[in-house]
């Protein structure tokens, strides 16, 4: 019976096998999460002379993220009592949802794609732009001034680092004449690697990027020592994690894009290493994007809120703007 059905709906055969490898995605990506944490709790620990997790699985502590995962499911899930509840409970699955996604157009090789659309890149800013919803649902459901100011922040700061992010792309756009991701990988394998061609933009991007995952040092949306854990301070147990699992995932993502769009996503670095498969150097890349991301957390200080406002607008911005007319004009001279 199953099988009559499927011959004669390919379509439902082929939505079912789309399904099941967006499932195991799904399972990676929270693989990679629960690893991360541990990883970034360890590499946190090595950079500032001391132990990491080191009990629960061994000396290396492999089973101590899984422990805090259980322990978050099997806590008790509390909404305040003056909380907007219906926005309240839904704010994590807003901000969550965007941030898987955007994986759908990552190629992570030249065969493993889900989507290859025409305008991936485009996709995937419009589509990461919305996690800032779930953000300041989160801050301003919760009813609490610091949930408020937390989710304002996030707001805030997320719009203005996304027009030197956005910006920044442009200049690789207008080498490669494309918004395909896979088109993007396949110029660099033709010229160089664009964090080469576009180390300006490279850097600002980067930077940008770090704002969008509220990451240190511009974790201001949940400073702990002006707002408490800002926008999802009132959360507990599950919904809080949810908040957690979208930062993390969020940095697979961006650091997926990243290896795609500056590193030369699967290619090697020279043709005669080419015998190693595409999806060993994609995770090389990425991981050391990763790493980089770590390192920065264990090294540098939180911004001033001013601050971080004005280096957006006044550094990022006009270096980005430069940037896009030096591109173009290098292009119209020599191209």
């Amino acid at each position: 019976m199953v099988e009559e059905l499927l011959q004669s709906s390919p379509g439902l055969m082929n939505f079912g096998i789309f399904f099941l490898l967006a499932v195991v995605l799904l399972l990676v990506v929270l693989g990679f999460v629960t690893y991360a944490i541990l990883a970034e709790r360890k590499v946190l620990g090595y950079m500032q002379a001391r132990h990491g997790p080191n009990q629960l699985g061994g000396k290396w502590g492999l089973l101590q993220t899984v422990a805090d995962v259980l322990k978050l499911l099997i806590k008790e899930d509390i909404i305040p009592k003056a909380a907007d509840r219906p926005l309240f409970i839904i704010a994590p699955i807003i901000a969550f949802t965007p941030a898987f996604m955007v994986l759908a157009t990552i190629p992570f090789t030249d065969k493993f794609q889900f989507a290859d659309i025409g305008v991936g890149l485009l996709y995937y800013i419009a589509v990461s732009g919305m996690t800032v919803f779930g953000m300041v649902l989160g801050g301003w459901a919760s009813n609490n001034k610091y949930a408020l100011l937390g989710g304002m922040r996030a707001g805030a700061q997320m719009i203005s680092y996304e027009i030197p992010l956005v910006m920044s792309v442009l200049g690789v756009i207008l080498l490669t004449g494309s918004l395909n991701l896979s088109d993007i990988v396949a110029q660099q394998g033709e010229t160089a690697w664009f964090i080469l061609l576009q180390p300006v933009a490279f850097i600002v991007f980067f930077i940008a990027s770090i704002a969008e995952l509220n990451r240190t040092p511009f974790d201001l949306p949940e400073s702990e020592n002006e707002l408490v854990a800002g926008y999802f301070v009132e959360y507990s147990g599950f919904r809080w994690a949810f908040f957690m699992l979208t930062e993390y995932v969020y940095m697979f993502a961006m650091s997926s894009l990243i290896t795609v769009i500056f590193l030369g996503g699967w290619l090697p670095p020279f043709e005669f290493l080419g015998f190693i498969p595409g999806a060993v150097w994609f995770a090389l890349k990425f991981c050391t994007v990763v790493f980089v991301y770590m390192w920065l957390r264990a090294t540098l200080p939180r911004f001033r809120i001013d601050r971080l406002m004005e280096f957006a607008w006044k550094v990022l911005f006009p270096v980005a703007l430069a940037n896009i007319f030096l591109t173009a004009l290098i292009k119209t001279l020599f191209f």
